[in-house]
């Protein structure tokens, strides 16, 4: 196992974070750091038809070892990391035998990842886990799948024995602020349907993802002098946080679970004439979706209504925009896809968790793009902060999930 911490530690350690606000492809330039060197890597263990484009995306081939025909199957994850917290200067620590205890994170700033709060460690006991320092984001959504997917590859290209039909990498940037598949070209990748390797514990498989939306809201408000207000102010961080507490309270990410969607205030910058505030819309169920938004819309004009007479023009303007969607309705119709990936995990002693993911992949965005694509584990835990882990012995079993479905795509009869 030491080569997959070795392989995953030096992606981790490249800072790949994306930048919502930036308008490239990707979205920082620093991205195309860990692309060339996956191009690279790509290329030494022996696939061919290794390119990378002026957006970062890279694909490759492993070639067919097979004398039949075979359909072309896909894996892919991404290489950037979140924007919610720091991806700089991560320096990975490694956890080996476990032993079910607390694990000091930062012993100077007292920062603990605690099987008490967080009581999937457990799992893991007796195995070896890397998790950050305490400072950082670790990375490994989604670069556990990065290396998971090098690490197949380069393992089918050294057991030529293990038949196996064409296969597609695809790694792709941004996909944590929403648009990893933007510009992807699936007629290009030329695969029949494909795998995210961008689950979380062991066991995950998974075809069914919120819809998701964004709003961005501005409130305006008017500056007096505060001795002479009365009647005149306006303060927009109150309309902000009126706007708000109209939000259905226990619809938040801490209070909801499995299909429950929610709404989520990102992000709130201000001042007493304007502040902006960012917020996210998931569902799973595309009418409840749909009645999400107009539930904004509607608070939105409850409020410029209400302070119609006083402003003289709306006080509040909302932007929501569309995300992705839930990727069940493309994936159904091709449902042998997802049992194939069951199959693969039973077949190595593995219980697979079908369940739906509380978010989104690039896989949903390219399920809609003619590229069905449902998502498997890549093991990680507590994504986006400083918590973040992975045990290595899930980093294994998933380069065995995929060096499976490569055998059994190759064994199956699809007609």
């Amino acid at each position: 196992m030491q080569h997959i911490i070795d392989r995953f530690i030096s992606y981790a350690i490249i800072d790949t974070e994306s930048d919502a606000n930036s308008t490239s492809t990707p979205s920082t330039f620093k991205q195309f750091d860990l692309a060339n060197l996956l191009v690279k890597e790509l290329k030494t263990i022996g696939l061919t038809d290794v390119t990378i484009d002026d957006n970062g995306y890279v694909m490759g081939t492993l070639k067919s070892n097979v004398d039949h025909e075979v359909p072309t199957i896909g894996f892919v994850s991404h290489y950037d990391t979140s924007p919610d917290f720091t991806g700089k200067d991560v320096k990975p620590q490694i956890v080996s035998n476990y032993d079910g205890g607390d694990i000091i994170l930062n012993k100077e700033l007292n920062i603990v990842l605690s099987p008490s709060y967080f009581k999937d460690l457990l799992l893991y006991k007796g195995q070896t886990l890397i998790t950050t320092n305490g400072l950082t984001l670790l990375g490994a959504d989604d670069k556990a799948g990065l290396t998971e997917i090098v690490t197949a590859m380069e393992y089918l290209v050294q057991h030529p024995e293990i038949k196996h039909g064409k296969i597609r990498v695809g790694f792709t940037p941004d996909e944590e602020i929403g648009r990893g598949a933007d510009i992807f070209d699936v007629e290009k990748f030329g695969a029949q349907w494909a795998y995210t390797m961008d689950g979380s514990q062991i066991g995950e498989l998974e075809y069914e993802n919120f819809n998701a939306a964004g709003a961005k809201i501005i409130f305006k408000g008017k500056s007096v002098h505060p001795g002479y207000a009365k009647g005149k102010m306006i303060n927009s961080m109150l309309i902000a946080n009126d706007f708000i507490n109209e939000l259905p309270k226990n619809e938040i990410p801490q209070e909801t679970i499995d299909y429950e969607g929610f709404f989520h205030v990102t992000g709130i910058s201000g001042s007493l004439e304007e502040t902006k505030l960012e917020l996210i819309i998931r569902d799973h169920d595309m009418q409840l979706f749909e009645k999400r938004k107009e539930l904004v819309n509607q608070i939105v004009a409850k409020i410029n209504a209400k302070y119609a007479a006083q402003f003289g023009e709306d006080i509040c303007i909302t932007e929501v925009k569309d995300q992705y969607y839930n990727m069940r309705e493309k994936v159904e119709p091709m449902m042998f896809i997802v049992d194939l990936a069951e199959k693969a995990m039973r077949e190595l002693g593995i219980e697979p968790i079908i369940k739906p993911i509380r978010g989104g992949t690039d896989g949903s965005r390219l399920s809609y793009m003619g590229l069905p694509c449902p998502n498997i584990f890549a093991g990680g835990h507590n994504f986006h902060g400083k918590y973040e882990y992975v045990p290595v012995e899930s980093m294994q079993k998933a380069v065995d999930v995929i060096v499976k479905i490569a055998e059994l795509t190759a064994t199956t009869n699809f007609s």
